[in-house]
């Protein structure tokens, strides 16, 4: 694992750093490692502060109508699934809601999908990555990162 020593004993359990974990009890020591990375009661999910991007499209106003595009239909279950997830990031900050007076240029439709009883808002933004202009500094890929990795000792 990366920079975690991880040995196996004989009485079935793990030592990883200086923690003693029982086999298949990964779990808690997961969470202490990645405190800062994911949401919990006492630090929920919310916009991070300072991490806003900008969007900057390759054309200029009057944007062309594929990017303004009407909501997908939709039944009252998935209705009733979009209002509970658009509340709750509404609460947690990550969007705002627009006032009827604010022009809205950009549209995205939104889909509810499910899985196992469970729903899943999804954005739909093909159209709108076809205007985007691509970033100067992409993620590199994974073999790279790898082999420099492997080359660092």
């Amino acid at each position: 694992m990366y920079g975690i020593d991880l040995h196996n004993n004989k009485d079935r359990s793990f030592n990883i750093g200086d923690n003693k974990c029982q086999k298949f009890d990964f779990l808690p020591l997961k969470r202490q490692i990645t405190r800062g990375a994911f949401a919990s009661d006492k630090e929920p999910l919310r916009a991070i502060i300072g991490h806003e991007d900008d969007i900057i499209l390759n054309i200029e106003r009057p944007y062309p109508p594929l990017l303004r595009r009407a909501a997908y239909p939709a039944s009252p279950k998935s209705r009733e699934a979009l209002e509970i997830h658009i509340k709750e990031l509404l609460d947690l900050g990550v969007i705002r809601k627009v006032g009827h007076n604010e022009e809205i240029k950009i549209t995205t439709p939104v889909i509810v999908a499910w899985h196992n009883g469970k729903s899943r808002m999804v954005g739909d933004f093909r159209a709108l990555n076809t205007y985007t202009v691509p970033d100067r500094y992409p993620i590199p890929k994974i073999q790279i990162v790898l082999t420099q990795i492997s080359q660092a000792v």
